[in-house]
């Protein structure tokens, strides 16, 4: 790849900005949802009405790069869906939202899907202070919320409401499964940096939490907000008697983050060890030789290494290399914004086959069904089982270690879903 085209690549995936031959890449969705069910299929579908399925999603902005990613996945699930049938012989439409990587504008457009646009259900969200600042109004208008990205742990605790539901992990399970590795294998003493937002606050409790209880000891934190272009003036302060730095970022603050600390030596002198989002397979190009030997944790990996290698998980790679490829020459491999919006949408598919759910007004019904839902391994659900628990509507699936050697992702052990449960904290209204 020749500088200009890393240039251009990089600027893509972390510039934040959309054009319209960017967006018609990602399929018809973002110009108007009846393109996403082709003529002829939707002559198979005759009259079948709609599910229309609301997504949310930072198509510009700080958090642009995996939002783009996460429609991915979005539009993988539906259009398989829509060409195998639909559910229960209806075809899905959906209605695509720019929340533009901010709460305000990011609830205001969800309230036009609600109003407007009449959504049935709604998969999606990135930005953890954007699905915590959305999420009153799903209860407000009573309509399912499948959240796809957001790891802020106050959704399924403090925060839970009825109507949202996380099929994946959040941050109590991963540091649950993380944290003996942490302290038993690496080192006792550990300083955290982290996002100072929502999501980086409260994955930076649960793992203080678990370090100790794990038998280690935690030395210091630094906060640092989103979108710092320069965090020198916060990794220099970073110093001490400790075995390990433990880093929680994402995006293009992880490539910040990863790069900066190495340059001023921190990676060097302390293990370096952190969320698995600052090593997702659409950072690797731009953090390079930086990321080598970085110790993480992730619910997907692009690998196909003891467990991952089936067929289902083989069949979900290629299509979604194949639809990443087609906007970005590039050729991202990809990672879990990909794979976790894509089994949302597939969580929603099942609940509304189980409930027999028609519309807004079978909403109880699907809420009932997902409570307690139990996904299988297969072509819907290729990252494994997981079980999406009644009393918080919070999954709970197999965790991966990994480091990365020569710049590929290295599994190092695989933590069962059982071994990742912990006591609900969640008090519906």
């Amino acid at each position: 790849m020749t500088d200009k085209k890393h240039q251009d690549d990089q600027e893509f995936w972390y510039s934040g900005k959309v054009t319209r031959r960017r967006l018609i890449g990602y399929g018809g969705g973002v110009i108007g949802a009846a393109m996403l069910v082709p003529a002829p299929w939707r002559a198979a579908f005759g009259q079948a009405k709609p599910y229309k399925i609301g997504s949310s999603q930072p198509l510009s902005g700080g958090a642009a790069a995996g939002g783009k990613t996460a429609l991915v996945g979005v539009q993988m699930a539906v259009d398989r869906i829509n060409k195998s049938g639909g559910i229960s012989g209806r075809p899905i439409d959906l209605v695509i939202a720019d929340d533009e990587s901010k709460p305000d504008v990011g609830r205001r457009k969800v309230e036009k899907m609600l109003v407007e646009d009449k959504i049935d259900a709604h998969v999606g969200g990135f930005l953890s202070n954007i699905c915590v600042a959305c999420a009153p109004v799903w209860d407000e208008y009573r309509v399912v919320n499948m959240i796809s990205v957001c790891l802020d742990t106050t959704l399924t605790t403090s925060k839970c409401t009825r109507y949202s539901f996380r099929p994946f992990d959040y941050a109590p399970a991963q540091a649950v499964a993380f944290a003996p590795y942490l302290v038993n294998k690496l080192g006792k003493r550990w300083h955290i940096a982290f996002l100072d937002y929502s999501w980086g606050q409260s994955t930076r409790d649960a793992y203080i939490d678990e370090i100790k209880k794990s038998g280690g000891a935690i030395a210091g934190t630094t906060g640092i907000p989103l979108n710092t272009a320069d965090m020198t003036p916060f990794l220099s302060k970073i110093q001490g008697d400790f075995d390990g730095l433990f880093g929680i970022f994402f995006g293009k603050d992880g490539v910040t983050f990863t790069n900066q600390a190495y340059d001023l030596g921190l990676t060097k002198k302390y293990k370096y060890a952190g969320d698995g989002a600052i090593a997702e397979s659409t950072n690797m190009p731009a953090l390079g030789a930086k990321i080598e030997g970085f110790v993480g944790v992730n619910r997907y990996l692009p690998i196909f290494d003891g467990p991952l290698n089936t067929p289902a998980h083989k069949k979900f790679f290629d299509e979604a290399v194949k639809r990443l490829k087609a906007i970005d020459p590039s050729g991202p491999l990809p990672d879990r914004y990909v794979q976790s919006n894509y089994e949302a949408i597939n969580a929603l598919k099942l609940g509304i086959e189980k409930s027999g759910f028609r519309g807004r007004e079978d909403t109880e019904k699907l809420v009932g069904a997902l409570e307690g839902l139990e996904m299988k391994e297969g072509d819907d659900f290729p990252q494994g089982d997981k079980t999406l628990r009644k009393a918080d509507h919070q999954a709970f699936l197999r965790e991966l270690l990994f480091d990365v050697k020569d710049g590929k992702h290295r599994l190092l052990e695989i933590i069962s879903k059982e071994k990742t449960v912990v006591p609900p904290a969640c008090k519906f209204a």
